[in-house]
């Protein structure tokens, strides 16, 4: 099996403008492609995981990855899969963005001895003469067509704006530079990107002539990936500063039983024979799927040790029920009331458990709040200074907890 038929394996591929081309591309190793990355926070999130586990991928089977960081395109902003428009940075944050990126994608990909390229789309786009841009560019780009793209549609009746109405263009001359001066030949990305990254490859043909194979493939579910991204209105980052690497692994630990298997095929790189076999398995046998799920993927991304300290910690704590090395949020004493206690409402939100107070009201309404294994059922229930400078154990629901402790 070829990489190409394990990406089709793996349920990765959705559209292909060459398919013949690319498979031999791929295949042979000799594929040069790009995946691009818009620095819009400080952290890479898992929806951003497919497309690094698809570079390993490639690159392990001697094609060589191009990232492509958005310094420039991330001051415009991709209105793709938006409702609105995207908040504006500044040149400052998206370079400490960048900076950041750096770091987490060199534990994806060998940036050694030209193996691979990191390259900033701001080197070109910044210094580019508008007019001489629309001369070059805008010939060959209609506006029906543009405005026919599903990326402009999502935004039509909200009010797409003009700088958005660029991305398009600005997208496409990335793939003809890098073209031009890198020699990349293949372009991936998410399946909600397919209008944007064909405007790419009818560029370079438009401008080079029909030889100029550039070709483009989409990622048949990096669209739902980048809503993995989110989850109970936190981001899920990789970045172990801002979701630990046991929040991370109990991410993965939880996802639904109908897509353990799915996830495992998609972003782990454990054989598809081995997962074909363990596709087989139902009833308790999806919890063993779901920690392996967890474990790759945290090591993958945190390293072996810590994967194995998330795991251990999880099992201690669902099955002894204590003892473990658990999730740790603090709570200021300035948040304790006048006699020194702290109510429940005020904790389940320091712990992160909730987003509001009446959230936190719903939660323990309906009885799925406990606090050291006893169920809290009245909204009123306090807990002392005291006992939180010992830690008190919060959980909502089965999977969800923390351990508050006084600041």
């Amino acid at each position: 099996m070829g990489i190409y038929e394990e990406l089709q394996a793996r349920g990765l591929i959705a559209q292909v403008t060459d398919e013949p081309r690319i498979r031999d591309l791929v295949n042979s190793g000799k594929a040069v492609f790009y995946i691009g990355f818009d620095p819009t926070a400080d952290s890479l999130h898992v929806g951003h995981f497919m497309a690094l586990c698809l570079m390993k991928r490639l690159q392990e089977a001697g094609n060589k990855p191009i990232a492509l960081l958005g310094g420039g395109t991330g001051m415009i902003g991709d209105p793709s899969g938006k409702t609105d428009m995207r908040q504006m940075l500044t040149k400052e944050q998206i370079q400490h963005n960048i900076d950041c990126f750096k770091v987490q994608m060199s534990k994806f990909i060998d940036f050694s001895d030209g193996k691979a390229l990191m390259v900033n789309n701001a080197d070109w786009l910044l210094d580019l003469n508008y007019v001489e841009l629309l001369r070059e560019v805008g010939p060959h780009f209609t506006v029906n067509r543009m405005l026919a793209a599903e990326c402009y549609k999502q935004r039509w009746e909200k009010g797409l704006t003009f700088i958005e109405f660029n991305y398009m263009i600005m997208q496409a001359y990335d793939f003809y530079k890098l073209y031009t001066d890198y020699g990349c030949n293949l372009e991936f990305g998410g399946d909600d990107q397919w209008s944007n990254m064909l405007g790419g490859t009818e560029l370079i043909r438009r401008k080079l002539g029909a030889d100029a194979h550039a070709m483009t493939i989409t990622l048949l579910t990096d669209s739902q990936g980048k809503k993995m991204g989110k989850t109970a209105g936190n981001a899920v980052w990789l970045d172990a500063n801002k979701t630990s690497p046991y929040d991370f692994y109990q991410y993965w630990r939880n996802v639904g039983d109908s897509d353990v298997l799915k996830c495992i095929r998609m972003l782990t790189f454990i054989p598809v024979d081995e997962i074909d076999e363990m596709s087989k398995w139902d009833g308790s046998m999806l919890n063993r799927a779901k920690e392996i799920l967890a474990h790759e993927l945290t090591e993958t991304v945190h390293g072996k040790e810590a994967a194995d300290a998330a795991e251990a910690s999880a099992r201690a704590l669902f099955g002894a029920g204590d003892g473990a090395e658990v999730p740790t949020a603090l709570i200021p004493e300035s948040d304790l009331q006048a006699d020194g206690t702290a109510d429940i409402l005020t904790m389940l939100v320091g712990a992160g458990l909730v987003s509001s107070r009446s959230e936190a009201r719903r939660a323990v309404e309906q009885g799925g709040v406990t606090a050291d294994g006893e169920k809290v059922t009245d909204i009123r229930a306090s807990f002392s200074g005291e006992k939180l400078r010992d830690g008190i154990l919060l959980r909502r629901g089965k999977k969800a907890f923390k351990k508050l402790m006084l600041k």
